[in-house]
């Protein structure tokens, strides 16, 4: 997939909202995997890498290639990786010296490289340096938070039992919860950045899918389920210069504490339909995906952009 041929050369800027009940969006391991909380703001925390997880792991699923993923379930160094999936392509590389050909082949096939970038990291032969070769990645997300503030569920222990040759092995830990989470991320799409990895338009139609779907279908473990997208809006910009800053500044709800579920509190638009309007000489095209359940302030946001952007708008459908 050849930038030259397709490439994605606008910015976006992506505002990503969904929530979490009775779950745990993100467990700390050094914190006995409780869910990341800030507790100067008791707002919670979600990595950008858990993000990309669920992403990847998506895509994964829908049959694209992914460098950063296992082998038969298990997690291997980025040369035996590389090595495996060149083999597989029935193509030679010298890991440590790839080629202009070989990096142009490796971000045709593997769509998480073209969208977050990689280091691949390759090790030394005995006596020789190592190499390695970094994409920065032009879709890029910082870390979620949580518009509310967020309460712990009381933990209960849980058992498991494993048998060994002559008897059994019991560990015990804390199911640790949150009664609900209302999370939100900023992201950006980097139309200078694409450049570099080959970033195409239909690339960025996969994100949007991806935004979409890739949560509740793939956080489907014990601790994971109960997330689900309920506003996602990706900004399309006519340039690569172009971004607004965070859009979670111009969200906000008219309900912080003691939240359990998505009818307890409205969510407000105005602010971040005032940025984008102002912005309106710039802007391409705007995609977006609105709950029907979420309740807004003043109304459907979607319709009020349809009103405002005629023909720009793209409703994005699971």
């Amino acid at each position: 997939m050849s930038n030259k041929e397709n490439g994605y050369s606008k910015n976006s800027e992506i505002l990503l909202i969904y929530d979490a009940k009775l779950c745990n969006p993100n467990g700390d391991p050094d914190n006995e995997n409780k869910p990341r909380i800030d507790y100067s703001t008791y707002k919670n925390l979600v990595s950008d890498v858990r993000l990309k997880r669920y992403i990847r792991d998506y895509l994964e699923a829908k049959g694209f290639e992914i460098f950063v993923t296992k082998i038969d379930g298990a997690s291997v160094f980025a040369d035996k990786r590389l090595k495996k999936f060149f083999e597989d392509a029935g193509r030679k590389a010298d890991l440590n010296n790839l080629t202009d050909e070989d990096v142009e082949f490796l971000l045709s096939k593997l769509i998480d490289v073209r969208l977050f970038g990689a280091t691949m990291p390759i090790k030394a032969k005995e006596g020789g340096k190592g190499a390695s070769s970094t994409f920065i990645g032009p879709v890029q997300f910082n870390w979620g938070y949580s518009l509310n503030k967020v309460e712990m569920v009381e933990s209960s222990s849980i058992t498991s039992t494993f048998s060994g040759t002559e008897e059994e092995y019991g560990t015990i830990g804390k199911d640790w919860r949150l009664y609900y989470s209302l999370i939100t991320f900023y992201g950006i799409v980097s139309g200078y950045r694409a450049e570099f990895t080959s970033l195409s338009e239909e690339d960025v139609k996969v994100l949007d899918d991806a935004l979409l779907n890739s949560i509740p279908k793939m956080a489907t473990t014990r601790s994971k389920i109960g997330q689900t997208p309920r506003f996602i809006l990706r900004v399309e910009y006519t340039d690569r210069e172009t971004f607004l800053g965070d859009l979670r500044d111009f969200v906000s709800i008219d309900r912080e504490e003691g939240l359990r579920d998505l009818h307890n509190f409205e969510i407000g638009f105005l602010k971040l339909e005032e940025i984008i309007a102002k912005h309106k000489e710039k802007i391409n095209k705007l995609f977006v995906f609105e709950d029907p359940e979420l309740k807004i302030k003043d109304g459907s946001f979607k319709n009020k952009l349809e009103g405002l952007f005629a023909g720009k708008v793209v409703e994005l459908k699971g």
